[in-house]
């Protein structure tokens, strides 16, 4: 099948995974919290960012290829960390791995993959980040560090805008309960989804492996409780220290938002920031990221990477936070509408939308290099 001439839009690729993800998994994936009103201020923000067509600049021949943190990448976009991701689609972070390795590109793993660091890393093709959700116990923090060091992941990333759980109700409404319980209603829709089903069967029930060699009672791990009990959410500066005395990687802080944390975390040693509300799926009332973007590229100054990620459907929507000051972008749920419409054939359809869509969109501006895009905003 000619994937372009029927799914030439990442929405393309969202309607079919609706239907080829049970409900319960799909609401997981797909939703914010509260109203979702963050989300859609989130979209508009990128919606309201407009360029001007530029004409009589003959032939342009686009450049996507980036430097960050020091490592060339093929394209300013990467796939960010989601948990679970294994959970959504069958083997999804060993797809997404190999994808990073053929399309250089980065991949971020969670924490809470259903995938060690160990079998993840190795794939990865040397592009491989590691998301922290950050462990209270200082012995057990050491050992991630070394284990994802020893497995060939380079990049840190702190998550430090999860402080508490969020309610995300749709995802209550959903059916979605940890750890989760096989009630008839949620068997209908693993029935109704034979792809997803089967592959799940083969690979067996999706599960915290990571975090399960570090507890007590891996029957009752993949709890919100007991993973509470081994993970801290809510990290402190004092935190972000420990992290860059005893992390010799780049070191990336997640879901900073507020102008007033940019330069301290800089004079910490954090070596990038990335400019984040979680997709609105922690805070409903919270401004959108991209509204903030510009603010934090003013107090860092031009030489500081910025990743930038929420809201993000198409490469028009990585041009846009290009634009307004990020050196980087990331999107999470596009590659899993990508996995659950075709596998791994849809994860790599969305690199191609995503790098053909800039390509076009930067001819009808006249931009050939990325650096002419910031700025370039009206």
């Amino acid at each position: 099948m000619d994937l372009d001439s029927r799914y030439p839009a990442l929405s393309d690729l969202k309607s079919r995974a609706k239907r080829r993800i049970p409900h319960f998994v799909w609401e997981y994936m797909d939703s914010g919290t509260g109203d979702e009103i963050g989300m859609k201020r989130n979209r508009q923000a990128l919606d309201d960012i407009l360029f001007m067509p530029a004409i009589l600049k003959g032939e342009v021949e686009c450049d996507l290829s980036t430097t960050l943190m020091g490592k060339d990448y093929a394209l300013p976009f990467g796939i960010a960390p989601v948990g679970s991701s294994g959970a959504m689609w069958p083997d999804a972070e060993v797809i997404l791995a190999k994808l990073a390795a053929a399309e250089n590109i980065p991949y971020c793993l969670s924490t809470v993959a259903t995938r060690l660091p160990e079998e993840t890393g190795p794939l990865a093709g040397g592009n491989g980040w590691f998301q922290l959700y950050p462990p209270h116990d200082e012995a057990i923090r050491l050992d991630i560090l070394k284990r994802i060091k020893s497995a060939g992941f380079h990049t840190l990333v702190l998550t430090a805008d999860v402080p508490t759980q969020s309610r995300r109700e749709r995802q209550v409404r959903g059916g979605l309960s940890q750890p989760l319980r096989i009630t008839p209603r949620i068997a209908l829709q693993i029935a109704r989804c034979p792809a997803w089903a089967l592959g799940t069967l083969k690979i067996g029930s999706p599960r915290f492996k990571l975090i399960e060699d570090y507890a007590p009672d891996t029957s009752e791990v993949a709890s919100v409780t007991q993973i509470g009990k081994l993970l801290r959410t809510s990290p402190d500066w004092d935190y972000v220290t420990w992290l860059r005395q005893n992390w010799d990687g780049k070191l990336v802080v997640k879901g900073v938002m507020r102008v007033e944390d940019a330069k301290p975390l800089i004079e910490a040693g954090v070596d990038a920031l990335w400019v984040s509300n979680h997709a609105a799926r922690q805070l409903d009332a919270t401004p959108a990221a991209l509204h903030i973007l510009p603010d934090i590229r003013a107090a860092v100054g031009p030489d500081v990477p910025l990743i930038y990620d929420s809201g993000v459907q198409s490469g028009l929507d990585v041009m846009r936070a290009l634009a307004l000051g990020a050196d980087f972008v990331m999107l999470g749920k596009a590659f899993h509408y990508g996995l659950g419409a075709f596998g791994a054939k849809g994860a790599a359809h969305v690199v191609h939308i995503l790098r053909e869509d800039m390509k076009a969109n930067m001819g009808q501006i006249g931009a050939s290099t990325l650096a002419q895009l910031r700025g370039s905003a009206c």
